[in-house]
């Protein structure tokens, strides 16, 4: 279950995708704590990094023992991405990676993120330039492809091979799917087949045995967990549980995901203050109680709790 990326030696190969407005510290913390090998911060833009935008410095902020993590930065600017990936490499982070992969239409307007996929030549001088001025591995996260009609993951899978990156992750929908649909895991084997580097699954790992399918069909090296981790930090402990002994743990019971939200919220309170920490931990909680009984009350209330206080007497009424 190890997994070594360059020089950097995995614990594990489960890891924790990079999501925007959801993979911020005190998420980070809990998952690495529930096992996971390899952290990601939020996608941080390099053009923003230069520029020295404000909310930058909060996602690039990193802990010690966070370790080892990868920096995620997006950009269609050879220069000014590899640039300032080099000006990372001084940070706390042990792998810097670059997004092939963000959907989300102000990025791929832009020519960032899954637009790259159009754009192999770029694609080409982005990761070229970030290898030959960062020593740290670099690694990129792509998708399938851009849309039915280009489906080019193998292509650009073997072109960031040359180019000396250090793993390739790839999430199996097309820039088109977004996050609809099935993952095509047939891709992320075609891709494994295709190169020496370790290539990561992603798309569609929601259960321990989703992990273990994923291994066995597609014959990838790590894990990443995205969606399937929102909520679920417990997902970590339970796949590598499962892979290591074949037992399936039972998943948290109401009382121990009361403690945790109530833990996530306390890192979230010390580290924006109360208005704002309870304010990002909504979307939080809904993840948390999804399939509890009286989850929807608690959602639709939790918008109005402004305190931990308030909130640990909400848990308290409705689950325990």
């Amino acid at each position: 279950m190890k997994l070594r990326i360059g020089n950097v030696e995995l614990e594990n190969n489960l890891i924790l995708a990079p999501m925007a407005g959801v993979t911020d510290r005190p998420f980070r913390k809990l998952c690495r704590e529930q096992g996971c090998g390899l952290l990601y911060t939020e996608m941080v833009s390099a053009k923003a990094i230069l520029y020295h935008n404000r909310n930058t410095k909060e996602l690039l902020q990193v802990e010690q023992e966070e370790r080892p993590i990868a920096v995620q930065l997006f950009g269609s600017d050879p220069d000014i991405v590899s640039d300032m990936a080099a000006q990372m490499e001084d940070g706390p982070y042990d792998i810097i990676d670059f997004n092939m992969g963000c959907p989300v239409p102000k990025v791929v307007n832009n020519g960032e993120g899954s637009a790259l996929m159009k754009n192999p030549r770029l694609a080409e001088k982005i990761l070229s330039s970030m290898v030959k001025k960062v020593k740290k591995p670099v690694t990129v996260k792509i998708r399938r492809g851009f849309d039915e009609n280009l489906e080019n993951g193998v292509e650009i899978a073997k072109l960031a091979e040359q180019c000396g990156v250090a793993a390739v992750a790839v999430h199996g929908r097309t820039r088109q799917q977004f996050y609809s649909g099935r993952a095509d895991w047939e891709i992320i084997r075609k891709i494994k087949e295709a190169v020496k580097i370790p290539v990561i699954g992603n798309g569609d790992i929601f259960t321990p045995e989703d992990a273990k399918k994923m291994l066995e069909q597609t014959g990838c090296d790590g894990i990443m967990v995205a969606r399937g981790a929102q909520g679920n930090p417990w997902i970590f402990r339970r796949i590598r549980h499962y892979l290591e002994t074949g037992e399936l743990l039972a998943g948290p019971d109401r009382e121990e995901i009361c403690r945790m939200i109530l833990r996530h919220a306390q890192m979230q309170v010390e580290r924006k203050g109360e208005n704002l920490g309870m304010k990002e931990m909504r979307k939080h909680i809904a993840w948390y109680t999804a399939g509890l009984p009286h989850s929807a009350s608690v959602r639709r209330e939790c918008n109005h709790v402004e305190s931990l206080e308030g909130l640990g007497e909400l848990l308290k009424k409705s689950f325990l």
